[in-house]
């Protein structure tokens, strides 16, 4: 009786490790100190990258990173402020330069917490794009790589791309009548799909532009080498140069031009998924296609997705920065941690700290990220899992 019992309870144990595979992953990501302190230091950053949006915005803020006080320009950190030069509305809440001031007298402390939100939401927003992008294109080339793509269809996407090409660049004529000459292809897709699902005759009229080319995984896989060909920082260099200066427009580029990865790690999981017992079950219970993709291949494929969004969150913040140190990234008067770096380098012998705080705070927390992407990764691969 008592080893039934103790039986029992070794197979209970054994099924609760199964199911929590939360607690699992917990304790594999908690073994790696390197880790754990990645996320402690994603965590701050988090929470002084809120702060900054909350005390530098507003009419008034608390910290105004604008603030000019020529008088007070190049101090050293923690240097006292003048009171007898600088008027008590312009004084810093401390009344002391934390981190010095710059050429103009800004305070380096109010502008290094108004970059932190602007790297936090140009690495969140921009991996977000990406991993959009990723997931839909590589989940079509996964699921619905050996459907072939017709002669139209080709014509059809390249009439897209060349109308978004054309908005992009300014042109809406250009853009108006690509996007029209994509629609009548698209329709003339249409209409060649319904003959020949009702077996009209009049599918000949057809042929000529409905003949297969090649798969839809050869045609999105084909597109990802060409992406991945270009030196992706010239790329958003160039394409940087040719928009307007906006921060939005330095997430959206960055994340059009970073997703090829994730689309990779989704394709990989879909064509291992897509021969699973489960997917078969699906498919003949007549479940739709969209169904099985967002309910039950995504779920078992977003592992990897996770930890490639983190490490790509610290790429966004680096190209952002350069892109800023540079001159073509966030213009002003939001302060970034790139500009901020940019501004010091005149001064790097007279006010080396101009440099050295931004350049160190990059560092640290773009390998903050990288530590906590490398931990994920173990954690969420099921071969270091205890059987």
């Amino acid at each position: 009786m008592t080893n039934n019992s103790q039986d029992i309870r070794e197979l209970d144990q054994g099924l609760a490790e199964e199911v929590s595979r939360f607690t699992e992953a917990w304790r594999i990501f908690r073994k790696n100190r390197m880790a754990m302190w990645g996320l402690v230091i994603f965590l701050l950053f988090f929470i002084v990258a809120v702060s900054g949006l909350i005390v530098t915005t507003g009419e008034n803020p608390i910290l105004d990173p604008a603030k000019v006080r020529l008088s007070e320009k190049l101090l050293r950190p923690f240097a006292s402020v003048d009171t007898e030069m600088i008027k008590p509305e312009d004084r810093p809440v401390l009344g002391i330069y934390l981190l010095g001031t710059d050429d103009l007298g800004r305070d380096i402390f109010a502008r290094m917490m108004q970059g932190a939100w602007v790297s936090l939401t140009v690495g969140f927003v921009a991996v977000g794009i990406s991993v959009i992008i990723g997931i839909i294109l590589g989940g079509i080339a996964g699921y619905y790589g050996t459907v072939k793509i017709t002669f139209m269809n080709v014509l059809s996407l390249a009439a897209f791309f060349i109308a978004a090409v054309f908005f992009a660049s300014g042109q809406r004529e250009m853009a108006l009548n690509s996007f029209l000459a994509a629609l009548i292809l698209s329709a003339f897709s249409f209409v060649h799909y319904f003959l020949a699902v009702r077996g009209s005759a009049g599918v000949g009229i057809f042929k000529i532009l409905t003949f297969d080319t090649f798969t839809v995984d050869t045609l999105i896989m084909r597109f990802v080498d060409i992406m991945l060909c270009f030196p992706s920082f010239f790329l958003i260099l160039t394409i940087v140069a040719i928009l307007p200066a906006s921060i939005y427009n330095i997430m959206i580029v960055i994340g059009l031009t970073s997703w090829m990865g994730t689309a990779r790690f989704v394709r990989a999981e879909f064509l291992s998924l897509r021969e699973q017992d489960f997917v078969s079950a699906a498919k003949v219970m007549g479940i739709k296609d969209m169904s099985i993709i967002f309910r039950h291949m995504i779920p078992n494929a977003i592992a990897p997705v996770l930890v490639s969004a983190t490490i790509g969150i610290a790429g966004a913040i680096l190209t952002e920065a350069g892109l800023s140190y540079l001159g073509f990234g966030v213009p002003p008067p939001h302060a970034t941690w790139g500009n901020v770096l940019s501004d010091g380098k005149r001064f790097l012998f007279d006010a080396p700290w101009l440099t050295y705080i931004p350049g160190l705070s990059i560092l640290v927390v773009v390998l903050a990220f990288n530590l906590f992407g490398e931990g994920l990764r173990d954690a969420l691969n099921p071969k270091l899992r205890k059987r």
